[in-house]
């Protein structure tokens, strides 16, 4: 099987997994891991630019299993972490990063929020090296095995 069809396979298993849990997940600390690693993912290569933090977005706002929570506020909760990682990269991604670790304390939710950045990350068909390596570093800090996930 070709690396994009794949790609494309986990990415609509993932999908599949988090409409399937949706009810169980509306928690704080999954709305607020959950952008936060959005907007990891959207800055996975060192770089912020508005067609990715646009691309994402559209993704977050099109994404049925967040629709229980207000889209605009994912959307105001993403742009912050987007402007934190802007700001200052290290500082911002260590507070992205203990974000994401709050859902640590339901392990359903942790597992959600990994989900999450596998889905936005392989959304264009590609799951990127630093992509992959920024959804590890969230494994580490959810205290989940990234074999888990295949990472």
């Amino acid at each position: 099987m070709p690396l994009w069809d794949k790609v494309e396979q986990s990415v609509r298993h993932m999908q599949a997994q988090l409409i399937a849990k949706r009810q169980d997940l509306t928690g704080d600390a999954f709305r607020d891991a959950s952008m936060a690693m959005c907007a990891l993912v959207a800055a996975a290569d060192g770089t912020i630019d508005e067609a990715e933090t646009s691309k994402v977005a559209q993704l977050i706002a099109g994404n049925e299993a967040l629709r229980q929570f207000d889209g605009d506020d994912l959307q105001r909760r993403f742009h912050a972490h987007v402007d934190r990682l802007s700001a200052d990269c290290r500082l911002g991604k260590a507070q992205v990063m203990k974000d994401i670790a709050k859902a640590g304390a339901k392990p359903e939710e942790a597992r959600a929020v990994i989900r999450i950045g596998i889905v936005i990350g392989g959304a264009d068909g590609r799951f990127d090296p630093s992509e992959r390596t920024v959804v590890r570093e969230a494994c580490v800090a959810l205290g989940i095995a990234r074999a888990e996930f295949g990472l």
